[in-house]
């Protein structure tokens, strides 16, 4: 790809907006974070024996458009919400970080995350897998357009609840 090409995009980009969204969830910051998103984004979390399924014809774990994520985003930060009261420490690793592809204003990423979940009185909740972002770029950065996570586990019920955003 042309160096010069407005299209033209790094690795390095992409994990620095990748690590600005980790952090921003980490530390609860869910309305910065929707500031991200496009207008049409979609998040995902595909059931573990399903994992390149559609959430049309599939029980997806979640499966939100733009206003659900709205939504989930006004439950999770309200001080009733119990499942999330008081609130998970979190911290996630992402790696293994690629673009796959580069059509006009939109790049597909994938890569790997390990979300660590610290809760009172619970065992620590490690979620593992891989991610694929479908990100449009604006402006010197990016919106996500799509978020695709796909857990690991083969048994989820041992990870307890997904409140939290993964």
């Amino acid at each position: 790809m042309n160096a010069q090409s407005p299209t033209a995009v790094t690795r390095a980009e992409v994990e620095d907006f990748l690590f600005m969204e980790a952090e921003l969830l980490d530390n609860w910051r869910l309305k910065e974070w929707e500031e991200l998103l496009a207008e049409d984004a979609c998040y995902y979390i595909p059931p573990n024996d399903e994992p390149e399924g559609s959430h049309r014809n599939t029980l997806f774990i979640v499966a939100d458009d733009r206003e659900r994520i709205r939504q989930r985003v006004i439950r999770v930060l309200d001080p009733n919400c119990h499942a999330e009261y008081p609130k998970s420490r979190l911290s996630r690793i992402i790696g293994n970080v690629r673009i796959v592809s580069v059509e006009g204003d939109l790049i597909t990423v994938t890569g790997n995350f390990v979300a660590h979940r610290y809760r009172r009185y619970e065992r620590m909740g490690e979620y593992v897998g891989n991610f694929r972002y479908i990100l449009k770029r604006h402006g010197a950065s990016f919106l996500i357009k799509e978020r695709r996570m796909v857990l690991k586990s083969h048994e989820l019920g041992s990870l307890g609840s997904v409140s939290f955003i993964l």
